[in-house]
């Protein structure tokens, strides 16, 4: 094969300083097979060659881990009676911004298939989504196929869509966020690692044929979006949800014959990362018969075989003698299960097409923790904060009419109901959502054959981490227990996606790097050890410059009973209202202060470690001894939209009085973290304030009202149905309007 040139390198994403290691770990010029191979697995979407120094200081030991940080394709935690949960978070952003129907569907379809592949059924899928103003048509659009991509996919997959979020920033208007989340049960016993070794052990590629779709997608997200973006569409995956379930179906039959070494979902650079990792792991090598593979097109090259990113593939290494078997189980399936390769002593990956040996490379020289090139990048704090730290809240006049202040913060996109959104997924399909969806903090998904119960979340208030990345990543982990906690869940652990800009740019790696310091700090005070993630760097653009900074924190917490559960909404008349933590004269980073005041630098609010702590204890506690009828945390709208959610389930209202010493916008609006609204019946008030003892934050501020009357300081605020209407309406009249 001819030698590939620097220019050639440089095409496909490399710097010139890497094509000289790649020479050094060669001891020649690679060709131009083996130039591509490198420049997929050395991208920053496989390697995480800008991030790898600062995740590996993330708390990553706890008591409930099965496997450690990184170790296998996603995390896997002990619920107890011999169940595991495995779960991962990973990005799909760059896709969905160019083909949002494909680019959250395969999104969708990935992260799933790394739940099975290591023997789990997912049983709940999630997501976090960011968009920019949805009065732009292009939000619009992006809006609608992402949602519809992530139903399709989902619906017809057969995983209920339970949870998840959507925020709407204008630093989102060129890079929209996908975040996906899956979530599976398995017996620890049948888990299958992602590895290879026994020399002759055969290598069978299995599901789906291989075509050019994806090819370069692990490059394709390590690089700005432009306007010229559209132009890799080649780069966005297709989806079949279809092919998917079948090859679902076949490997959790497959994998207990015990015929399996290993098995690796095909994912970001396909064959060369499946093998590459495989075989790194189990210190072997591999011989691999490109013409061996079924294709979707005639006359692929070597190259784009080894690149594409064709969905719904696995590589999975077959005991030596034991392949009738496992192709017998796959054909019953109607899945292609063909012999591509065998296991070799020898540690390099060698691959031949029509007998013509294409590439020979060293397994380890690709992966993360071999070869693979690791930085250390400057970082600078942001400039922007002289504007932040200028805020002063003394500047910012009172509302005189509040109950007009409300009305329009309901119906902020950000606020608003998700209804338009969560109305195409499909809640219940397959396992089913357990208690018909009552809502609640967190998603609560039951465990078949089990009384247990796994909450679940995803959680990131990237304005806040904007503000301060130390805090805001601090913020991000505590919102996710928190919400756990609300629910009856006890957290146990965390998958993370890391969603930022350029890394080349010193103020947005100081965002990354104290962001990572803060998820570090709540992790190891809240007892959530990260199990793993994804990294997503070149989230920005010429126009809108980088996003926020989002380290979207996927969390699992754990109910050993589902009869622990606890709902957000309100349930009878007279109940009493309190908040537990401490109401404070703060607006800072809040949706009002922003899009109602247009103020865009401010501090993040009010937030400390130890205080959120104890009241996660605290909420656990009264909640787990049912002394509260509901428990529902105080976040985004503050007060006042914590109440109005409170009270849609049951038609309920409320009648409240407001803090003298506070102004009054901060009262109802503001968003310092740490509080909870639970309701407690009036026979229960002697215990419930007993069991606070230990909590030196908790105030009456209110009854709850039959007919859903609201009354703010002796004022009516008119009836819950009013305010429905509006909150539940405002995203579908926007989208369609």
């Amino acid at each position: 094969m001819q030698e590939a040139t620097l220019e050639q390198a440089q095409q496909l994403g490399l710097m010139a300083e890497e094509f000289e290691k790649i020479k050094e770990v060669l001891g020649r010029t690679p060709n131009f097979n083996e130039t591509a191979m490198y420049s997929v697995m050395w991208s920053e979407h496989c390697s995480y060659k800008n991030s790898i120094k600062w995740l590996k200081t993330l708390p990553r030991d706890g008591e409930r881990l099965l496997v450690k940080a990184g170790e296998e394709n996603a995390g896997l935690v002990d619920i107890g009676d011999g169940l595991g949960c495995v779960f991962k978070i990973e990005s799909h952003n760059h896709p969905s911004a160019i083909e949002p129907f494909q680019g959250a569907a395969t999104g969708v379809g990935g992260i799933h298939r790394d739940i099975f592949t290591m023997g789990a059924r997912p049983i709940a899928a999630l997501n976090s989504l960011r968009f920019g103003r949805l009065e732009n048509p292009k939000t619009k659009w992006l809006l609608k196929g992402v949602v519809k991509g992530i139903g399709h996919y989902g619906n017809c997959f057969g995983v209920p869509t339970v949870g998840g979020e959507i925020y709407f920033d204008e630093c989102y208007q060129t890079n929209p966020l996908v975040n996906a989340m899956s979530v599976g049960v398995i017996d620890p016993k049948f888990m299958v690692s992602a590895t290879s070794h026994g020399a002759g052990n055969s290598v069978f590629i299995v599901g789906a044929s291989t075509g050019k779709d994806g090819i370069g997608g692990a490059s394709f997200a390590s690089a700005d979006i432009t306007e010229e973006s559209a132009n890799d569409l080649p780069a966005v995956q297709v989806g079949d949800p279809f092919e998917e379930k079948k090859l679902l179906e076949a490997c959790l039959e497959v994998i207990p014959t015990g015929a399996l070494i290993g098995m690796q979902d095909m994912g970001a650079a396909g064959i060369t990362c499946s093998c590459s990792e495989m075989s790194a792991k189990g210190e072997h090598g591999m011989i691999i018969h490109l013409d061996k593979v079924p294709t979707r097109q005639d006359n692929m090259l070597p190259w784009e075989m080894l690149l594409s990113e064709s969905q719904e593939r696995m590589l999975i290494v077959v005991k030596k003698g034991r392949e009738q078997e496992v192709i017998d189980i796959f054909t019953k399936w109607d899945i292609h299960c063909e012999q591509i390769g065998e296991v070799t002593e020898d540690k390099n990956l060698k691959y031949y097409m029509n007998d013509e040996l294409v590439a020979d490379v060293p397994a380890e020289s690709l992966v993360l923790g071999g070869g693979a090139p690791v930085y250390e990048r400057e970082y600078s704090e942001p400039k922007y904060f002289e504007k932040i730290n200028a805020f002063n809240i003394d500047n910012v006049a009172e509302p005189t009419d509040l109950k007009a202040v409300a009305k329009q913060l309901v119906q902020l996109p950000t606020i608003a109901s998700k209804r338009w959104v969560y109305e195409q997924y499909d809640s219940m399909v397959g396992t089913g959502n357990t208690n018909t969806n009552e809502p609640s903090d967190a998603a609560v998904v039951r465990v078949h054959g089990s009384k247990k119960g796994i909450a679940c979340t995803t959680d990131c208030n990237s304005r806040y981490v904007f503000a301060d990345p130390l805090k805001g990543g601090m913020i991000a982990v505590s919102e996710a227990a928190r919400n756990i906690v609300c629910s009856g869940g006890e957290p146990v652990a965390i998958t993370n996606c890391l969603n930022f800009g350029n890394p080349y740019n010193p103020e947005v790696y100081y965002q990354f790097v104290h962001a990572i310091k803060g998820m570090g700090v709540a992790c190891e005070k809240l007892g959530t050890p990260v199990t793993g993630g994804n990294v997503s760097f070149y989230n920005q653009s010429s126009d809108d410059g980088p996003v926020y900074p989002t380290p979207t924190i996927g969390m699992v917490g754990i109910l050993d009973d589902l009869h622990q559960k606890m709902t957000m909404y309100f349930k009878e008349e007279g109940d009493i209202i309190y908040v537990i933590g401490m109401n404070r004269n703060d607006i800072n980073c809040s949706e009002y202060l922003h899009k109602i005041c247009g103020v865009d630098y401010s501090p993040a609010p009010h937030f400390d470690m130890e205080e959120e702590h104890s009241l996660q204890q605290t909420v656990l506690k009264v909640t787990r001894e049912k002394l509260v009828h509901s428990a529902h945390d105080i976040s985004e709208g503050g007060l006042f939209v914590t109440l109005m959610e409170s009270c849609f389930q049951n038609n309920m209202g409320f009648d409240i009085d407001t803090d003298p010493n506070l102004r009054k916008d901060a009262y109802l609006f503001g968003e310092a973290q740490s509080r909870v609204v639970v309701t407690v019946n009036h026979t229960r008030k002697r215990d419930f304030e007993a069991a606070m003892a230990n909590h030196p934050h908790f105030i009456e501020i209110g009854t709850v009202k039959a007919g859903g009357e609201m009354t703010i300081d002796g004022d009516s605020w008119g009836n819950i149905s009013e305010w429905k209407e509006m909150y539940n309406t405002a995203i579908e009249k926007l989208v369609t309007g």
